[in-house]
């Protein structure tokens, strides 16, 4: 009997992404292929992708020379939303063997047997967006600490700036009976907590099957998935990781609020503090209604986590534009912020905007709205200091140390004990250290 091919994975982007690269590595291992380390010299090599920044090319381009130099003879296979929206350009890197676009890298088995090392370009198989116009559906296994739960897939939404539909095409979403079903699995395997994850979470409902020329007819709607989820045994903690401020309604709000295993956790996009760029992005919402969002969640839960996604340098931004943002986020009762830089993206009405922003304007207002998230984050830990919380312990890169996150998202350490690695466990929020971690005294 010959000896199994062994495969190795590597991940970029969101948590997704992640979702499904762990699905993919199971269908791997059902059909006799052994996983390994891309450390460990693989005979073959999967690196999922993703397109939301301009190192998209960068970061495909390092993963597969570290591949190769661990491997120099394994075949290399580029899956993920950046090898649909490049593929060719993808085929031509050195040492890449094949490229399987959105509909095709479910069915990357199919593809990889007999698959031989590229003399010249690899071999590219991705059609049309369209294509991708099912549902599949997904979930991440690993430190047996937490799963990410795919549950929609796809955006309607035409925001300027944004690839994505572009790259995964257009909303569909799974059915609440099999989200059950893979919540039921992953609590079998002894995760406490699901992260549900989504191109646009909030959407979630549109049905499994996209039929071109019609616009989808609504199944379900997203509280109506969380409500069931709630009910699943054995799951203790849900995280909600991102929805839109228009489709967070206050009926999901006051649920989150009431349930025992949703947490006290958002993270809600916003993208900019001024209503002009909001238009010019193309946005569903303005800032008064973003502001109405963080005040329902805070009346609800005063000590919830909100976490913010904002772009800096969009054209057209102006200094005047730029304060209104930083106001704006300054004053909100917010927890975080995710900053990105507005890099320009092939194929977007932005990209054709005037008035673009001199990148090193723009890298100066990121580096603003970043120290201003640190200030925001280290406020939000003070507010919690001496505080019970619930955390959920995980294993971190220090042999002698475990972090966790509690219910409401505080990061914290403490000295490790193994036999607490996967609980929950109650804890008293003692100091943050210098790292912005919290310690805590069991």
């Amino acid at each position: 009997m010959s000896t199994p091919l062994n495969v190795a994975f590597h991940t970029l982007g969101c948590k997704l992404n992640f979702s499904e690269t762990s699905s993919i590595r199971r269908m791997f291992e059902d059909h006799g292929y052994g996983t390994c380390k891309i450390e460990d010299g693989a005979d073959i090599y999967i690196i999922n992708t993703c397109s939301v920044t301009d190192f998209a090319d960068k970061k495909c381009r390092y993963e597969v020379r570290r591949a190769l130099k661990h491997s120099p003879n394994a075949r290399v296979v580029v899956i993920g939303c950046y090898a649909q929206l490049k593929p060719k350009e993808i085929s031509e890197i050195p040492g890449v063997d094949l490229v399987l676009g959105a509909a095709e890298k479910f069915n990357i088995i199919k593809y990889i047997d007999g698959l031989s090392k590229a003399t010249d370009k690899g071999m590219v198989m991705a059609g049309e967006v369209s294509e991708a116009n099912s549902f599949v559906d997904a979930f991440s296994f690993g430190d047996r600490t937490r799963s990410f739960l795919k549950v929609q897939d796809g955006c309607n939404y035409k925001c300027t700036f944004c690839t994505i539909p572009q790259a995964r095409g257009a909303s569909r979403s799974d059915t609440i009976e099999n989200a059950i079903a893979n919540a039921t699995k992953i609590a079998a395997s002894g995760v406490k907590e699901i992260v549900l994850t989504g191109v646009n979470l909030g959407d979630f409902g549109n049905g499994t099957e996209v039929i071109e020329g019609t616009k989808p007819k609504k199944e379900a709607m997203f509280i109506d998935l969380i409500q069931e989820l709630d009910q699943v045994k054995d799951i203790e903690r849900y995280r909600i990781s991102s929805i839109e401020p228009n489709l967070l309604t206050d009926e999901v709000i006051e649920f989150v609020a009431k349930s025992n295993r949703f947490l006290p956790h958002f993270h809600v996009p916003l993208q900019s503090g001024s209503d002009k760029i909001l238009k010019a992005m193309k946005r569903r919402y303005l800032t008064p209604l973003y502001t109405s969002r963080v005040d329902s969640i805070k009346k609800h839960m005063p000590h919830a986590c909100i976490g913010v996604d904002v772009i800096v340098g969009f054209p057209g931004e102006t200094e005047e534009d730029f304060k209104a943002t930083y106001n704006f986020l300054k004053d909100l009762d917010i927890s975080y912020l995710h900053v990105f830089t507005y890099s320009e993206r092939a194929n977007t009405p932005a990209a054709d905007m005037t008035d673009a922003v001199p990148m090193n304007v723009r890298r100066e207002r990121n580096e603003m709205l970043r120290i201003l998230s640190e200030k925001k984050k280290r406020a939000f830990y003070e507010q919690h200091l001496g505080s019970i919380k619930q955390v959920l312990w995980e294993p971190s890169k220090k042999d002698d140390v475990m972090n966790g996150f509690t219910d409401n998202y505080v990061k914290v350490q403490a000295p490790l004990n193994a036999d607490q690695l996967g609980t929950v466990q109650e804890v008293t929020l003692e100091e943050i250290q210098e790292n912005s971690l919290v310690s805590v005294m069991a």
